[in-house]
């Protein structure tokens, strides 16, 4: 069903004359009768008989007339939902246990109510997730980026710096230590599952395992948290690294160990990305609120070259 016929039927109702609608509606005459001429012939009835006084609705004109306003009342619900300004503020995050997802629950928290939509694009890098930005599917997303490698209209801000830590189970042979530098993992198994190859997570790794001789793979499949937490905490040769802002659950009896990493301290870059020009109402109070709950990074922090000072 033609919903330009639909709005231009509800037009005729409302103002009673074919050429009073067509005002309305800033197209000719003609084009209004043609556009209810294809809503009958779509429906198989007839919907007004015109008058002196202008167009009458027929029994099924009336009929028709508040399932053709609930249509376009739909019609206008559904356009808002994803227009900017009016749905809510779409925000992306590459993994709701992480610490840019846990930001904006705080963030929702200090505002509550607010129209926020916590998504995920689904195997999306960097550059795919700046290119949902630039086309408004989201409204910013929380990226690791080269701040000299964004397209024009795109700005990036380093919000939250994540120090890294080592998990273990209570096996391993470093599960007492109360602290580690990078060159104490240095020979150990580091099993970090689901890094793909052109992502930014996969290039903070390359350098990181590269820069302190680290044994950091992610072979075999990747079935989710709960399962690398049931693997680490069976296994007396297997670690991995995690955020120290992420948020974490397993079983009591896994008694896993997060060890804070020192000397210097890895932290992972999140930047805060969005639309220069985007008007949405909510990104403003966003950014600000990211700004100053941004924790300051530890004194010794390494991060990969390409993800600038942070400052």
């Amino acid at each position: 069903m033609d919903i330009e016929a639909v709005r231009t039927f509800v037009a005729v109702t409302e103002a009673g004359q074919f050429q009073e609608a067509a005002v309305e509606l800033r197209i000719t005459q003609q084009a209004v009768s043609k556009r209810v001429a294809s809503l009958e012939r779509a429906l198989g009835v007839t919907l007004f008989v015109r008058t002196a006084r202008g167009a009458r609705l027929t029994l099924d004109g009336q009929a028709f007339l508040p399932h053709a306003r609930e249509v376009l009342r739909a019609v206008e619900r559904a356009a808002a939902s994803v227009r900017p300004g009016e749905r809510a503020l779409r925000v992306d995050v590459l993994q709701r246990r992480i610490s840019p997802a846990l930001a904006l629950r705080g963030f929702y928290e200090s505002h509550p109510g607010t129209d926020l939509d916590v998504v995920t694009l689904s195997d999306a890098n960097a550059t795919r997730a700046i290119e949902a930005v630039l086309a408004g599917e989201v409204d910013a997303t929380f990226r690791a980026v080269a701040p000299g490698d964004l397209p024009e209209g795109i700005r990036a801000e380093r919000v939250l710096d994540d120090p890294l830590q080592l998990l273990v189970g209570p096996r391993h042979p470093l599960a007492s230590a109360r602290s580690l530098t990078l060159a104490e993992l240095s020979g150990h198994r580091i099993w970090i599952p689901g890094i793909k190859p052109g992502t930014e997570w996969g290039a903070f790794y390359d350098e990181l395992t590269e820069a302190f001789d680290l044994r950091i793979d992610a072979v075999g499949p990747d079935f989710g948290s709960e399962a690398l937490m049931d693997s680490i905490a069976d296994s007396a040769a297997l670690a991995t690294l995690v955020g120290s802002g992420d948020s974490y659950v397993w079983p009591a009896g896994h008694d896993l160990r997060r060890i804070p990493i020192e000397g210097p301290a890895p932290v992972y870059p999140h930047s805060f990305v969005y639309r220069t020009a985007n008007p949405h109402p909510v990104l403003a109070a966003l950014r600000g609120h990211l700004v100053q709950a941004r924790p300051t990074p530890p004194a010794d922090a390494w991060t990969p070259s390409w993800a600038g000072s942070g400052s």
